[in-house]
């Protein structure tokens, strides 16, 4: 257990099951005194994060689709814990059908939803949740290699994680004036139920681990470090970086 988070208090956005990595990031930051809160999209998710999550008071509905939903969730987040220290926003979706094949058949509201879910809502949580925010503060969010080249069927979410990366730099240049810093983690392929709706999910995993310098896959806890480190008072220097934790397959 360290202390390199202790006092703070930190909210995570995306955070499924025990295997996803915002949980990863959630167990890392635990580990070093953080104090944490949790949104869910649904009733459905609620019954996962409880499962992880035993204080019902540290979980407050959320859907990033909603301005009125988002602007709840941080009122009632300000009722029960008053400001915090930091965001993980770790909420991407698109459409199973656009997650596959060749991206020319892609719907437009399926391009339109991706866009909506993985890259706006960070730019939505950044607006809303500033209120709550104190000075300093940092929100991490969660990116992949595909944001930069063409990974085989991930099609229209990489194009909305190469949005999600440019939100970061304009967040990072626009939110300095309030002490808040903006970064990315551009996380290694790990197998989560985010991973599995991607059509030929498998041949990316391995793909991936080959391509790893140690042939060992990256875990959740490793970028989860990462996190730890970006919503630390260590790391007040970085601004608007995208920092990869994919033990060098972005290096191939």
């Amino acid at each position: 257990m360290g202390d390199l988070l202790t006092g703070k208090k930190i909210l995570v956005m995306g955070a499924a099951n025990k295997r996803s990595i915002a949980w990863g990031c959630a167990q890392m930051m635990m580990e070093q005194g953080a104090q944490l809160i949790f949104t869910y999209q649904n009733e459905r998710l609620k019954k996962g994060l409880h499962k992880l999550v035993a204080d019902e008071n540290a979980l407050i509905e959320c859907d990033v689709a909603s301005d009125e939903s988002l602007q709840t969730a941080f009122a009632t987040i300000k009722d029960r814990f008053g400001k915090v220290d930091g965001i993980v926003h770790a909420i991407a979706f698109a459409p199973k059908d656009a997650l596959g094949g060749d991206i020319m058949n892609a719907r437009r509201q399926d391009f339109a939803i991706a866009q909506d879910i993985s890259a706006y809502s960070l730019l939505a949580v950044a607006k809303y949740g500033q209120a709550i925010l104190n000075n300093p503060a940092s929100i991490v969010t969660l990116t992949y290699f595909g944001s930069e080249r063409a990974v085989p069927n991930y099609n229209v979410m990489g194009v909305a994680k190469a949005s999600l990366e440019a939100v970061v730099r304009y967040l990072a240049r626009d939110m300095a004036k309030y002490g808040v810093r903006v970064n990315a983690i551009s996380a290694g392929a790990v197998k989560t139920l985010a991973v599995t709706g991607i059509k030929g999910h498998s041949e990316l995993l391995e793909m991936s681990e080959e391509r790893t310098v140690d042939g060992q896959s990256v875990t959740t806890r490793e970028i989860g470090g990462t996190c730890a480190f970006l919503m630390s008072d260590l790391a007040t220097g970085v601004v608007g970086d995208t920092i990869y934790v994919d033990k060098g397959v972005h290096l191939v």
